[in-house]
């Protein structure tokens, strides 16, 4: 019985390929230069998104001078299409735009993990009946789809949330798939069948830990097209409504004016920009930390 009792546990412990990734990861991707620099570029951005509405010297929605002057009193960048200050605005449109994004882009990620392990474990009809619904969703590009539901039910920051994040779980639901179906097979997972653990507990503490390395990759990738998304939305009048200070939203306000007034358009276009680019990089940190963890497994 204590033989028995003493096996039972090592038999279901994850395998060392899996504790290598989990704790290698972060490391090996800090090592590359790329991650360093995505690191340094979403710090500035969501630090300016944080502290901006504290620090900002106006009101977002405060008239403060002539509409569209480059340089007026009391302003940094001058004024935007109807004389509020570039910079207050610049300063509050952040926070929402990063705070919805990151929303959507978890709920995806936990919604198409979900649905992408039970596909891969329990395969079969349901796994069928999984991915051929997904299949299907993914037939819809996520504009067109965003665009369609919000002119029938209005722009609404929930739904903003909803709609991308359903549309995120379909691509992420087929990487958690493969992934399961790889980690599926191997022997502890085996074991943890033949000891007779739960079918929960199996996929929640046996393969969900294993398949954390494209999962991160997936909630890179997730927030990355999330920020140009939303951006894109408010930019077409479908996301955040005026008066809110939203840089999609300042964009679309401001582009007529643009060769007058410059710096309503450009600062937040280049926070977008920095954003997406500082986001790519560390997603592929991540990517790279993550293959030569597979092959350093694979010479073992």
């Amino acid at each position: 019985m204590s033989t028995a009792t003493a096996t039972a546990p090592e038999a279901a412990a994850p395998a060392p390929a899996s504790q290598q990734r989990r704790e290698g990861l972060f490391r090996a991707a800090w090592r590359h230069g790329r991650t360093k620099a995505g690191v340094t570029l979403v710090g500035v951005i969501v630090l300016i998104a944080v502290v901006g509405p504290f620090v900002s010297p106006y009101s977002p929605t405060e008239l403060v001078g002539i509409p569209n002057r480059a340089s007026a009193d009391g302003t940094v960048f001058g004024t935007d299409g109807i004389g509020r200050d570039v910079l207050s605005r610049f300063l509050h449109g952040g926070y929402t735009l990063i705070s919805i994004a990151v929303s959507a882009a978890l709920g995806g990620v936990l919604l198409g993990t979900v649905l992408g392990v039970i596909a891969g474990y329990q395969r079969g009809w349901l796994d069928e009946a999984i991915m051929r619904v997904n299949d299907m969703a993914l037939a819809f590009p996520q504009l067109v789809l965003a665009l369609l539901v919000m002119s029938i039910v209005g722009p609404q920051v929930w739904l903003i949330v909803a709609l991308i994040g359903v549309s995120h779980a379909c691509r992420v639901a087929r990487v958690a798939r493969e992934a399961t179906l790889k980690v599926v097979e191997q022997d502890f997972v085996k074991s943890a069948e033949a000891i007779g653990l739960p079918r929960w507990r199996i996929m929640t503490a046996e393969i969900l830990p294993n398949i954390t390395s494209p999962l991160l990759v997936e909630l890179g990738l997730r927030i990355t097209y999330s920020v140009g998304l939303i951006a894109t939305l408010s930019f077409l009048g479908m996301g955040l409504q005026p008066p809110t200070a939203d840089w999609g939203l300042m964009i679309n306000e401001n582009r007529i004016a643009v060769t007058v007034q410059p710096w309503s358009v450009v600062l937040p276009v280049a926070a977008v920009a920095l954003l997406t680019i500082g986001a790519n990089l560390i997603t592929d940190g991540l990517s790279r930390a993550s293959i030569g963890i597979d092959r350093g497994v694979e010479k073992q």
